[in-house]
């Protein structure tokens, strides 16, 4: 059962996190922050695949769980992979989020919401999709603070470097994708909402 119950939070984490980035804000050359982020950076700039470069990305932090949070290691390498491949499967839905989302605004919310949903269901049963979140999760089980507002913290780090690097990018509207982002996971971690 135990097993059952983790692999449902993987898909439906995964799969909301999926269409939070390719329907929301890849349309909108948005960015997250944190390992979405970088990955996000990488597409626009050498139009890699997002989940690919998410899982390079991931994957030194990988080795560091794996020497120091062994279990945090075990828990996030399946939401890391399947979260990944999920991500790139459901790529062609930025033609939809292109063609019929059509507000910047609508497409931070609803994105960073979408997201929030996802990574912060996957943290509450110890499951990540790697990248900075998972370095969020080992710093805040080790100072017992809240993962979400160290993943705020990572997020807005990273957009600011990724508004610079990257032209299209807007740096408000990706800030508010990365607000979306940390207060649902906030709510979600915190069992605020069930």
């Amino acid at each position: 059962m135990f097993f059952i119950h983790k692999s449902l939070v993987i898909f439906m984490g995964s799969i909301l996190i999926a269409i939070g980035i390719n329907l929301f804000l890849v349309p909108f050359h948005l960015l997250d922050g944190g390992g979405i982020g970088l990955g996000l950076i990488i597409h626009y700039l050498l139009d890699m695949k997002v989940g690919l470069a998410i899982l390079c990305i991931s994957t030194p932090i990988f080795l560091l769980a794996w020497i120091y949070f062994r279990a945090f290691f075990y828990n996030g390498i399946h939401g890391l992979l399947f979260s990944s491949v999920i991500i790139d499967f459901l790529y062609p839905l930025h033609i939809v989020g292109e063609k019929y989302i059509t507000s910047e605004v609508i497409g931070a919310l609803g994105g960073g919401v979408l997201i929030g949903l996802g990574i912060g269901s996957m943290l509450r049963s110890e499951i990540t999709v790697g990248g900075t979140d998972l370095l969020a999760q080992m710093v805040a089980n080790r100072l017992h603070i809240n993962p979400g507002l160290c993943i705020l913290s990572i997020d807005i780090l990273v957009v600011s470097i990724g508004s610079v690097l990257v032209e299209s990018v807007s740096l408000l509207y990706s800030c508010i994708t990365v607000l979306s982002v940390g207060i649902t996971t906030s709510f979600i971690v915190k069992n605020i909402i069930k």
